[in-house]
């Protein structure tokens, strides 16, 4: 039952479940603590500060000691550490949990990363992209799992216990499964600190540029629709499920796009389709245009994260790991760095014209593209 490519794969649905489960009593973890917005905005960044901290180690210490083996201890630590945040007592701790919180995150993104780009290699085919749709669908099932959990009055210490013990076993069971990490003698000498060169820092600018878009959709999608398209907030909240079931569907089918069409050129058709829906959102009117834009704006951001780090995993210059976590450093300051700035251009100009930015940063992947090339 068990293999190298299911254990991966449970490491993914492990990590955005976590993050759906976290998202989901977020409201009730500020309520119980009498948080304002500023005070839960400056949480929230402990989160993104743990995560940008923890990339390189865990780049290095996947090179240094085998992703597969750094995975199964993060994973541990990163279900441990949403139990701290359950149970957290005052303002303070809760900010020291979510730093270890969101390390745990993303070191755990970098070494499962890492690892899937092995099991990819040994397998001889791209694969990557259907473990990341299927982290999308555990950040789904995790958020659904909330719903519940708020409809049947539990508390947020029970919950987040449930969580772990239910998504914890079972994926603690499946990552055991024999791997033979690094071949005698190989990554001795991995470099704690790794920033990208070469073709690297294309790869990153291209994961920077699809994130900063995903960053945008997530935080301006709906007020978008509310402000230029003039629908309701229910309406509104369509907006970011088109785009999210846009990006899962992608991702499932990027694998076999890559096997026909290469790195390459899913990487360009995906930027020029990203492209093309910026453009129908802002300037066609109308909510359906505008839902049929997102839509496409989902198409064409979704493989760019998972090409963007096979391609890291794989350059001859620098270890696995720490090409991943250079990419990821790059590539996950963009959803820090993309909602603040189409506020900023918003307030300045207008949110249509902000948009526009996001299209700029699609054509940017198109001519990037080439980055890719192994």
């Amino acid at each position: 039952m068990r293999s190298p490519r299911l254990a991966v794969s449970a490491a993914f649905f492990l990590s955005g479940a976590l993050v759906g489960v976290w998202a989901s009593r977020i409201p009730a973890v500020a309520g119980a603590l009498d948080l304002s917005k500023t005070t839960l905005g400056l949480l929230l960044l402990c989160i993104a500060a743990g995560a940008i901290i923890s990339f390189p180690l865990a780049g290095w210490g996947s090179d240094k000691f085998g992703a597969a083996r750094l995975t199964r201890i993060l994973a541990a630590f990163y279900c441990a550490t949403l139990l701290v945040v359950a149970i957290a007592p005052n303002v303070w701790v809760l900010a020291v949990a979510l730093l270890f919180f969101g390390a745990g995150h993303g070191a755990l993104d970098v070494a499962m990363n890492t690892w899937a780009a092995a099991v990819e290699r040994k397998m001889g085919k791209a694969i990557m992209s259907s473990f990341h749709a299927i982290f999308s669908l555990g950040a789904g099932v995790g958020a659904a799992a909330g719903y519940g959990a708020v409809a049947f009055d539990l508390s947020v210490p029970v919950h987040f216990l449930l969580a772990v013990i239910l998504l914890g076993g079972p994926v603690g069971w499946l990552v055991m499964v024999p791997w033979q990490d690094l071949p005698p003698g190989a990554q001795k000498k991995a470099p704690l600190f790794a920033l990208p060169k070469g073709p690297l820092v294309a790869v990153g600018i291209m994961a920077l540029c699809a994130s900063m878009g995903e960053g945008a959709m997530t935080d301006w999608s709906a007020i978008f629709l509310i402000a230029v398209g003039g629908v309701t907030e229910a309406k509104a909240a369509l907006g970011y499920a088109v785009f999210s079931a846009a990006m899962v569907a992608m991702r499932l089918m990027g694998d076999r796009l890559v096997g026909r069409f290469g790195m390459v050129g899913v990487a360009r058709a995906s930027g020029a389709v990203a492209f093309i829906g910026t453009l129908v959102a802002v300037f066609v009117p109308g909510f359906i245009p505008t839902l049929v834009g997102f839509a496409l704006m989902g198409l064409g951001y979704a493989t760019i994260f998972p090409l963007a780090f096979s391609r890291a995993a794989n350059d001859p210059h620098i270890g696995p790991g720490a090409g991943i976590a250079s990419v990821a450093t790059l590539g996950y300051g963009g959803i820090l760095l993309g909602p603040p700035i189409i506020g900023f251009i918003a307030d300045a100009t207008s949110l249509s014209t902000a948009f526009l930015v996001l299209s700029v940063l699609a054509l940017a992947i198109v001519l990037l593209g080439g980055a890719l090339r192994r």
